[in-house]
């Protein structure tokens, strides 16, 4: 077997999600090309070192340095079961960032703004929904449980969970469906038949948020933060917002009540409790 075929056997036993997979594989395609086609079976801690020096004259964002410092540890570690050559290996623990949000206008009109149907009915249902756009684009016909007002998601890691399907965006999916016709099994799919591509959806999104959201760069994820945040504003528990979203762990989850404008404005004000002089 090759350490491909091996990498990607130990990814899927680990319950990595495609895109990780697709993420560590490259890194180490990178890993090996850098040292000009050497297999790592041949490389020492000398080589990783070097190439970690590499990464670091380039412009790299902590959060993809984190990537690519997990796809070695994980590949010299699980798949080589050599994890002492990748010991050294340690980032600093940086400050989670405070989530961007959409008020509810702007979601209508970056919405409204996607000019293509399949785009529109995608960012809808992921905004209704705080699915992630990996797992909308691969969502089923079959998936779609109307008797019971549901959505069966097949998540990150391989986790299944349902997600709550209200009458109107039922509605809209089958309307949807009714126009486009999209080759089964799947809701999104592309020109070839195959599932949509999320870097697509990724770039109609941007598009639109660009023409009429004044230029604010916008991803899914930013529509899955404002889904989160617009929940807990309406009252939803934490711990039901942490199954919608398929979280692992609650504190994932609580970071959206730092941006919950509502939530802090049902904060008792510690200056009403004082007594006043009269």
């Amino acid at each position: 077997m090759q350490l491909r075929d091996r990498m990607m056997q130990d990814l899927e036993l680990a319950g990595h999600a495609p895109e990780t997979r697709r993420v560590y594989l490259s890194a180490i395609r990178d890993l090996v090309a850098f040292h000009g086609g050497q297999s790592p079976m041949r490389m020492g801690q000398e080589e990783i070192r070097r190439w970690i020096e590499h990464l670091q004259s380039k412009d790299l964002s902590s959060g993809r340095r984190r990537q690519l410092y997990s796809a070695l540890r994980f590949f010299f570690g699980k798949t080589l079961g050599r994890p002492q050559l990748v010991a050294f290996l340690s980032m600093r623990t940086i400050a989670t960032p405070l989530p961007q949000i959409l008020t509810a206008q702007e979601v209508s009109r970056l919405l409204q703004g996607l000019q293509v149907l399949k785009y529109r009915v995608l960012f809808t249902l992921i905004y209704a929904t705080g699915l992630r756009v990996s797992e909308a684009c691969v969502l089923k016909t079959e998936d779609v449980d109307a008797h019971r007002g549901v959505l069966h998601i097949r998540g990150k890691g391989s986790k299944e969970r349902l997600v709550v399907l209200s009458p109107r965006l039922l509605t809209l999916l089958r309307n949807y469906w009714k126009l486009e016709r999209p080759t089964p099994p799947w809701m999104f799919v592309s020109h070839t038949g195959r599932p949509l591509d999320p870097d697509s959806a990724r770039l109609a999104l941007r598009s639109a948020a660009s023409r009429v959201l004044d230029g604010k760069h916008v991803t899914p994820h930013v529509l899955r933060h404002s889904f989160a945040t617009h929940q807990l504003e309406n009252g939803t528990e934490l711990r039901v917002i942490q199954e919608l979203l398929g979280h692992s762990n609650i504190s994932t989850t609580t970071r959206y009540t730092r941006v919950s404008t509502a939530t802090m404005k049902r904060a008792a004000d510690t200056l009403e409790k004082l007594e006043t002089k009269r």
